[in-house]
């Protein structure tokens, strides 16, 4: 197997750090567990946080469709950050998605998509977030249907709305919500898999709390909007070319 996986900071791992500060996440920890299945397994990851959907769709995907030898699996998320941004139009997302599943299906490479998880609950102005999400998890469910392709849906997963699965940004999936990421996908790709299931926790936010969260990661994000920045800029992929899966 041959796994190529494309995406923004959810597929980049953000929230998953190794002891070193590198992100790891559910991409890698699926590309792991597959070749701890005796098959083997190369890997490179090209997900970039902060990117928009038509980078990953054109930029992205023309790196991977490229690679020597070709991947025969790629996996495909995006479209939440455009989600985040005024005016986001859904069905040139959604268009841009059937794009990139028709230019896989073309040059005969497997594809997976998966929306991300729901961190609506979590937010300010979340409701507007999850009525966009909402709409274009239905409208890829659909496509993916129609294509005949595997859709992972990580936005209707219940489990996954728990705090207890986010980071501190309250926007990236910590480590246990990436390893219940990882189980979902694994799944659906035929392999045993049990998802990742925390005890519950009694919230533990208080005034103290939520000044320190608008102050270390609302406003940066906002300051970075007004400036036309990304988190993602100036950043390279992770595995930009073949690897061994990490561990």
């Amino acid at each position: 197997m041959r796994y190529v996986a494309i995406g923004d900071s959810f597929t980049e791992g953000m929230g998953d750090e190794r002891p070193d500060g590198t992100p790891r996440g559910w991409a890698d920890l699926v590309a792991a567990a597959l070749a701890g299945g005796g098959e083997p397994v190369y890997y490179a990851n090209l997900a970039i946080r902060g990117r928009l959907l038509e980078p990953i769709v054109t930029t992205q995907l023309d790196t991977a469709l490229a690679m020597s030898p070709k991947p025969t699996l790629i996996s495909l998320n995006g479209g939440g950050n455009d989600m985040m941004r005024r005016g986001a139009d859904l069905q040139r997302l959604v268009t841009l998605i059937e794009g990139a599943v028709e230019r896989c299906e073309a040059a005969g490479v497997r594809i997976l998509v998966l929306s991300g998880a729901d961190p609506s609950a979590h937010l300010p102005l979340g409701h507007v977030l999850r009525r966009r999400a909402a709409a274009l998890t239905v409208a890829v469910r659909e496509l993916t249907a129609r294509h005949d392709v595997l859709f992972v849906d990580c936005f209707g997963d219940d489990e996954l709305r728990r705090a207890e699965y986010w980071s501190a940004d309250r926007l990236h999936l910590n480590a246990a919500g990436h390893l219940r990421v990882s189980g979902l996908v694994l799944a659906a790709l035929g392999h045993p898999a049990d998802a990742h299931r925390l005890p519950a926790a009694p919230p533990v936010r208080g005034v103290l709390a939520e000044a320190r969260y608008y102050r270390e990661h609302v406003l940066p994000w906002v300051t970075r909007r007004l400036r036309g920045r990304s988190s993602g800029d100036g950043r390279a992929a992770k595995y930009p070319d073949w690897t061994d899966a990490p561990a």
